[in-house]
Formats: structure tokens, C-alpha cells, sequence
């Protein structure tokens, strides 16, 4: 047993309770779900999607971040990103002491500065496996938060790569998740991965497989998501198809399927097993947030609110499915809603940030909302209220 790479707590839970239950826990929320998710005031109706914000990841992931808090009192304490796409947690984490070595909350410390008697937690979303390395040589305490839903894409990643498969893998090339796991494939002498976002980028693949394309170009193309040395001619003849486990699950089993009709295309149905292989690693929490917003759609909105880090995929495809239905903003939190006049909020797939006015329409109206898995109850609570004082709702 590694006791400088701990994967569980330490055994603080009760001691950290009250402090969690402070700063995430909310009696509205509560109150609202114990009534089908339905809150009436006056003329407004909030409607709260059945399954919204923190999964068991997220929830685990913060727990061993306060318990490692409490645990060391006085060290150093480090976290390698973002502990989740929240900036509350992050926040908070930062208040506590703990320094990041990446992203916007990286006040300029880096690895060279760990010591052996330091800590440092590795996010949700994990790390990759050169940097797993280059931490356990330093041989300080690893506290280990990663999501059991991404150990799981990493299991059928390397299994890939062991297998001589390349893995294609449907996600964001920049992203924390993906990045560690297209990392997966270093543990094989078949280190290949391609990484595509979309339908669009996975035709390009497509085509290539098919023969209607060229090398160069898509070398062009996936400069920045494919393994070093990658050759598409050699290296696009296996391929296993994983991903990033907050994607849009239909899109994510359209990506695999439009991978093995090229892969027919090319060598026939009686080959395929020698060419293609598929798993759904959709995350369950992810897939249960995308069902839940349907329903809640389906059930009749007038608009929908989405809350979560502007840098969450999850919550990001919670409004594209969102905003086929109606009016729907995606907000960072309660500072989004200026008045009811104007409402801040981010655009889905874009880092563009959008003011619209009139949102708030006069007369009864029913508001659906949900939350991505890194959106504490207390912060949902601070829109909802926010909400219903706009409304002159008491």
C-alpha cells in the first residue's frame, strides 16, 4: 500500500460536516425537491430538474479537499487545477490556504516549489500521467479526489492503447479531463489518440478513413489533438472510441457511430472487429442532469435558467440542450442577474459573454432550472430568491 498516494479521507467526515453543510447545503432546495421539485409564489413557479448540480464525484472530490484541510494544519498545501469547474469551490479553497499550480486561481507557485513533507490534491477531473510522475518523485502526500466515472474512461483508454487500437476520444483537446486522459495511452508503446469536439471534426476523421481526404490537411487540423509523431495512415487503421464523460450522450454514441460506418466503408462488416471498438463512458451523474432537463422541459417552461462554472462542460451542454426548447441563460451565479431588466450570461459552445434584456416577462410565469455537477444547493438558492424578488414575490 502507497501511503504517500492516498485514493479514500482520512476519516474527518464528521468533523468537516457542519462546514460543508454551511456553505453547500440549502433549506430551499430542500423544501422545493420534498415538493416534487415545485416551488409557487404568487405568479411565479420554479421548477427544479429532478437531477441537477453536485454528483457523487464532485461531492467525494470536495469532502477529501476539507478533510485534507483539517488533516494538515499548518503545511503546504497545493492543488495541481481547478478542484472542479466552480469558481465558489475554488474560491473558498483559496481562502483556506491551498495554492494552485494552474489556471486562474495560480498566484504563481509551481511544482519546483513542492517539498516531500508538502500535499498536494489531484482534482476530479484527474491529472496526467506525466505529472502523476513527476509528483511521486518528489515523494510528497498525493490526496487522490479523481472521479471513479474517469478512472473508468482511463481503464478503456489503456486497454486500447495495449490492444494496438489508437484512441479517439470525443471531448475538448484543452480540457482538464481529457488531457489526463489521452495521457492513458503513454502506459503502451501504442501512445496514439486523436481528440474530436464534434459531428464536424469527427467527418474529417470520417473522410480520411474513407479515403476522400488528405493527410497533411487533417495533420493541419488536429495539430493540437492528436499524439505526438501521430501518422494517420498508420495510426487510423484501430481505433477504440472513448470520451470526455461530460459530453452530450447522444452525441457521444453518434461520434462512435459514425466512426465504425467508415470503418465499414473501408474493410467491410466482416472485418470491423479488427478495426473498431466502442464503450459508452458517459458518466452516469452526466447522463441522469441531461435526461432531467428534458423532462423538465418537456413539462412546459417559459424559461430556463442553467447555473454552473463558465467553464463547465457539463453545464455548458445542459443549455444547448436547454435552448432548443425556449429562452434559456446560462449564469456563473446570482451576480449574473443585474435587474430584471438585464441578465448577464455566457453563450453555449463560446466563451462569449451576452447581456439581454427583457428577460424577466411580467404576468404568471413558470421558470425552469437546473445546474451543472460542480453547482453547490446554496448557490442555486441565491438565484432562485434573487428570482422571486425581482418577481415582488415575498
Amino acid at each position: 500500500m502507497d501511503k504517500t498516494h492516498i485514493r479514500r479521507g482520512f476519516g474527518l467526515k464528521d468533523e468537516i460536516q457542519d462546514t460543508l453543510e454551511q456553505e453547500f447545503h440549502s433549506g430551499l432546495i430542500d423544501k422545493i425537491r420534498a415538493n416534487d421539485s415545485t416551488y409557487t409564489q404568487g405568479n411565479t413557479t420554479i421548477k427544479l430538474a429532478k437531477e441537477y448540480g453536485f454528483c457523487y464525484g464532485v461531492d467525494r472530490s470536495i469532502d477529501y479537499a476539507y478533510q485534507t484541510v483539517k488533516k494538515f494544519p499548518g503545511k503546504k498545501i497545493y492543488l495541481t487545477g481547478e478542484m472542479i469547474h466552480n469558481p465558489f469551490v475554488n474560491k473558498r479553497l483559496l481562502e483556506m490556504g491551498v495554492m494552485f499550480l494552474s489556471g486562474q486561481y495560480h498566484k504563481g507557485e509551481s511544482i519546483g516549489d513542492i517539498q516531500k513533507e508538502d500535499i498536494v490534491i489531484l482534482p476530479a477531473f484527474g491529472v496526467s500521467v506525466s505529472l502523476l510522475k513527476e509528483l511521486k518523485q518528489i515523494g510528497c502526500i498525493l490526496v487522490d479526489t479523481t472521479c471513479g466515472s474517469v478512472l473508468n474512461v482511463w481503464k478503456h483508454v489503456k486497454r486500447f492503447s495495449q490492444d494496438n487500437y489508437t484512441a479517439l476520444i470525443h471531448g475538448k483537446y484543452y480540457h482538464e479531463e481529457t488531457i489526463a486522459t489521452a495521457s492513458q495511452t503513454d502506459l503502451s508503446e501504442k501512445n496514439r489518440y486523436i481528440i474530436v469536439r464534434n459531428f464536424e471534426e469527427t467527418e474529417r476523421v470520417c473522410d480520411f478513413i474513407r479515403g476522400k481526404s488528405d493527410k497533411k490537411a487533417l495533420l493541419d487540423y488536429f495539430a493540437k489533438a492528436v499524439s505526438p509523431d501521430f501518422d494517420p495512415d498508420v495510426d487510423l487503421i484501430k481505433i477504440g472510441v472513448a470520451n470526455q464523460t461530460t459530453m452530450l450522450a447522444n452525441e457521444s454514441l453518434k461520434v462512435a457511430e459514425m466512426v465504425r460506418d467508415s470503418m465499414i466503408d473501408r474493410y467491410g462488416e466482416n472485418e470491423i472487429d479488427d478495426h473498431f471498438r466502442s464503450f459508452d463512458t458517459i458518466c452516469s451523474a452526466t447522463q441522469e442532469r441531461q435526461d432531467a432537463i428534458i423532462d423538465l422541459l418537456d413539462s412546459g417552461v417559459d424559461l430556463t435558467i442553467v447555473i454552473g462554472g463558465y467553464n463547465s462542460s457539463n453545464t455548458n451542454n445542459l443549455t444547448n440542450i436547454a435552448v432548443r426548447y425556449g429562452p434559456a441563460y446560462y449564469i456563473e451565479d446570482v451576480s449574473a442577474i443585474i435587474d430584471r431588466e438585464k441578465i448577464q450570461h455566457q453563450l453555449p459552445d463560446s466563451h462569449d459573454i451576452q447581456t439581454t434584456s427583457a428577460w424577466l416577462p411580467e404576468g404568471k410565469l413558470t421558470i425552469g432550472i437546473t445546474a451543472g455537477a460542480s453547482t453547490p444547493d446554496s448557490k442555486i438558492e441565491e438565484v432562485i430568491k434573487r428570482i422571486l424578488m425581482l418577481r415582488n414575490e415575498d
